[in-house]
């Protein structure tokens, strides 16, 4: 059954998506039809009933109202750019070609296609001598601790250049610009780090999301970069700046995307509608945002979320938060946080069967929870040995390995019992390396430090904190190097690796203190025959 409102078709009995606007309509279709029968009349009156019904439930958001619902802007054209030399690109050498037998796989999200840093990829180069593996293309980028976002032969990077914020469409085995889209930006850093994004960008069939540091959301076409709408939600729900800006990369999950917003007396967490922005659900009404992603999983056959907030707030709060995805509803809340103001939640959850483990700096430590079918959960273990800043966590068979510490000289890596929690082997890698300073050459002891691991392959692919590249053999029998080199020696090497059809992608976020080279991307040859 369709409904004619005169100027074309309104609406039918499978979709009932009023807005005001059509709703408005209604009253005069009914008094157009003054004239029809009785039982046309009580149908139009009908209508309308149904249609206010339909409003409320299409508009209306648990918990909590939604404060600005954005606008659609028109599309003006729905050609593909055809790719061009980047200005900022140099191209070195061609990737040598996929192995036959190579699996491969999209990196979409942040830390991966399964949200915990395992990649699908096999036929990965593990030997690759002192030069490290060829590159393939870099490109001086700006500000930024952002990794990039890969679907097929496209990448995507979010960066800052100048007082510019860019969301840029790549090749991804060439560097080749494909689109670019870009804001004004203000924000500056409390702490005089990185004024660029902190957050990855996340690519969902044939659209692309980002949210800046200033908490400016967008959504645009992967094909051509066109805007289909865009939300400033610190402004929208009074936000103010965190330590470090907005750094909770979003989770797409079917049709929403779920964002760790921190607004003050709530929501803490909410879902947004990837089609049109608007607000879904909300929850949660006293954890600012953390800086760490949400993250899902299905447990007991119930698809949930799991969010580790906590960010700048006096007193300091914050902790684990299990979400229904689809309800918006809270499964529970368990507070993980440190007595520190100056501190924050920061490394993502890592879900293992029916458990979620948990970890924070600061002296916080690290916490194992184990859900129950009744939505409730149980502390299987808590430990102030290993407390994780930033790094991901993997695990496997078993045992999780971690980057135990705050600051830089501290930092280990450790192997912890899933069951007991306790820790089974601790190493601090260092090693001698020929570095420049001064004009000079000497010998300085670097360290992966704070790095980041890629379970990949049979192996783990790790890049440490000054620019390092390892291949590593990680099991409970200790901590093996299958295979080192030295990318560039540069602090704040904090953003993600990224893996994706043999393709390593690497963000240099400092000055290289031996070549004196800028800041860049980096995509390295990793095809193995």
């Amino acid at each position: 059954m369709l409904v004619d409102t005169g100027g074309g078709v309104l609406s039918s009995e499978s979709d009932w998506s009023f807005d005001l606007y059509h709703l408005s309509l209604l009253p005069a279709i009914a008094r157009r039809n003054s004239r029809v029968s009785e039982a046309e009349k009580r149908f139009s009156i009908q209508v309308i009933v149904l249609a206010a019904v339909a409003l409320f439930w299409t508009q209306a958001v648990p918990g909590f109202e939604d404060p600005a619902p954005p606008s659609l802007y028109p599309i003006k054209t729905s050609e593909t750019p055809i790719a061009a030399t980047h200005p900022d690109v140099i191209y070195h050498s061609a990737p040598k070609g996929l192995s036959p037998q190579a699996a491969t796989n999209d990196w979409t999200q942040f830390l991966g296609p399964d949200y915990d840093g395992t990649s699908e990829e096999t036929h990965l180069l593990k030997a690759w001598g002192e030069e490290g593996p060829s590159l393939v293309w870099e490109m001086e980028k700006g500000e930024g601790y952002s990794s990039p976002a890969v679907q097929g032969n496209r990448l995507v990077f979010f960066h800052r250049v100048e007082d510019e914020v860019r969301v840029e469409c790549l090749e991804a085995e060439s560097g080749h610009l494909i689109w670019r889209h870009g804001y004004p930006t203000r924000y500056r850093d409390r702490y005089g780090y990185n004024n660029g994004p902190r957050c990855s960008p996340v690519i969902d069939s044939n659209r692309v999301y980002a949210y800046g540091a200033e908490g400016i959301l967008l959504c645009l076409d992967i094909r051509n970069g066109h805007l289909y709408w865009e939300r400033n939600l610190n402004k929208e729900f009074n936000v103010s700046q965190d330590f470090f800006g907005v750094s909770c990369t979003p989770l797409i999950e079917e049709d929403k995307i779920i964002i760790n917003i921190g607004a003050p007396g709530g929501p803490s967490v909410a879902a947004f509608d990837t089609i049109d922005g608007r607000m879904l659900w909300g929850v949660g009404e006293e954890w600012g945002p953390s800086y760490a992603s949400p993250i899902p999983a299905s447990i007991h056959g119930r698809r949930g979320i799991y969010v580790f907030a906590g960010g700048d707030s006096r007193p300091p709060t914050g902790g684990l938060l299990g979400i229904d995805s689809e309800k918006g509803s809270l499964l529970f809340r368990y507070p993980w946080r440190s007595r520190s103001y100056e501190s924050v939640n920061a490394s993502c959850p890592v879900v293992i069967d029916d458990k979620v483990f948990i970890s924070a700096s600061y002296q916080t430590g690290s916490a194992l929870l184990k859900v129950n079918p009744d939505n409730e959960f149980e502390e299987m273990w808590t430990t102030d040995e290993v407390g994780v800043h930033f790094s991901n966590s993997i695990q496997k068979d078993g045992y999780l390995y971690c980057f135990d510490g705050r600051n830089e000289p501290d930092a280990s890596i450790v192997c912890l019992e899933v069951e007991t929690g306790k820790v089974v082997w601790r190493e601090q890698p260092l090693w001698k390396e020929e570095v420049t300073r001064g004009g000079r050459k000497t010998f300085a002891t670097r360290g992966i430090l704070r790095g980041s691991f890629i379970q990949a392959d049979g192996a783990v692919l790790c890049l440490g904190e000054l620019g390092s590249l390892h291949w590593l053999d990680l099991s409970p029998q200790g901590f093996k190097e299958i295979a080192r080199t030295s990318l560039f020696d540069a602090p704040q090497t904090w953003s993600p690796p990224v893996v994706s059809r043999g393709l390593l992608y690497i963000c240099q976020n400092y000055k290289d203190f031996n070549t004196g080279k800028p800041t860049r991307l980096l995509c390295y040859d990793l095809r193995a025959e």
